[in-house]
């Protein structure tokens, strides 16, 4: 068993390393605000990351249960129509794309 300081020595240095880790992006962030490419960034990249994520799920889904591909892709129409409707709220499309798809496996 290690003794008292060795593990206090080792949780010093996680927490060192874990603080700098998640302190540099935004110590770099505030000197690239005003960059044309973070702006760019800003805006497509959200809409990549739910791509892939959404490619990813249906793919998932497809191929584990070939039924429920009619159900899931109206679940992805019901998340694309509310997310363009609401003002694009992701939380609220994803949220809503999910229950759809719940209720559409489970009912039928």
């Amino acid at each position: 068993m290690p003794s008292t300081w060795y593990l206090v020595g080792v949780l010093a240095i996680v927490f060192s390393v874990t603080l700098a880790l998640r302190a540099v992006p935004f110590a770099a962030l505030r000197t690239l605000r005003n960059s044309t490419t973070v702006q760019q960034l800003s805006v497509t990249m959200p809409v990549g990351i739910l791509v892939i994520l959404a490619a990813t799920a249906l793919h998932g889904t497809i191929s584990a249960e070939p039924r429920a591909t009619l159900d899931a892709l109206l679940a992805v129409g019901a998340t694309v129509g509310i997310h363009l409707a609401c003002g694009r709220r992701t939380i609220l499309s994803v949220g809503i794309g999910t229950a759809v798809y719940v209720v559409l496996v489970n009912a039928f």
